[in-house]
């Protein structure tokens, strides 16, 4: 049986994007998984920007469905978090409890991010809560990404890594995934 896997992240905003989804879709035939990237189905004509992006979203969603398990860059996009529509795929593989593998190609945590963010003015609050200077709580769970996301994957078996060292934004490193995909490799073959 062959295990397919619905490939999420924001690589196709980057000007190499196809090519990156392309060398990972690669990788994972290689592990022995069968790839679902977004781009991989033809879209219906579209006669307006708002036409494609419903095709877009009803395209992924479809692949979502067929895949048995997503992964997911969850490396912060275009700010401190990733990607909404990355989160949006991996929130919708929780509801569906397909398992979700998902990695950062940043070191740092949501709440060091969170502090860097505020240029280090964060303080702990007479409430006991950690406080940038706009008064709004910092979430200080020691996760990689907003607690619902790293809740989400983690309650469900899955998996989120960082990098450990390195801290780099750079969305088209492959470190990180050639890890998690190792990971999710094995562990999907081992339920197939």
């Amino acid at each position: 049986m062959t295990v397919k896997v619905y490939m999420a992240g924001p690589e196709i905003f980057l000007e190499n994007g196809l090519e990156i989804i392309k060398i990972k879709a690669d990788m994972a035939r290689a592990a022995g998984l069968e790839p679902l990237s977004p781009g991989d189905h033809p879209l219906p004509p579209c006669e307006t920007p708002f036409d494609i992006g419903m095709a877009i979203s009803a395209s992924d969603e479809a692949m979502m469905l067929e895949a048995d398990a997503i992964i997911a860059n969850l490396t912060p996009f275009r700010g401190i978090s990733a990607d909404p529509g990355t989160v949006y795929e991996v929130g919708f593989m929780c509801a569906l409890n397909k398992p979700v593998f998902a990695y950062s190609n940043v070191a740092d945590g949501h709440t060091a991010r969170l502090k860097t963010y505020y240029g280090g003015a964060v303080t702990r609050a007479s409430d006991g809560f950690l406080r940038g200077p706009d008064r709004m709580m910092v979430e200080d769970c020691d996760m990689i990404e907003n607690l619902m996301v790293d809740g989400g994957i983690l309650r469900r078996n899955g998996r989120i890594d960082a990098a450990e060292t390195a801290t780099t934004a750079a969305l088209d490193d492959l470190t990180e995934f050639r890890k998690c995909l190792t990971k999710a490799a094995a562990r999907l073959k081992a339920l197939a």
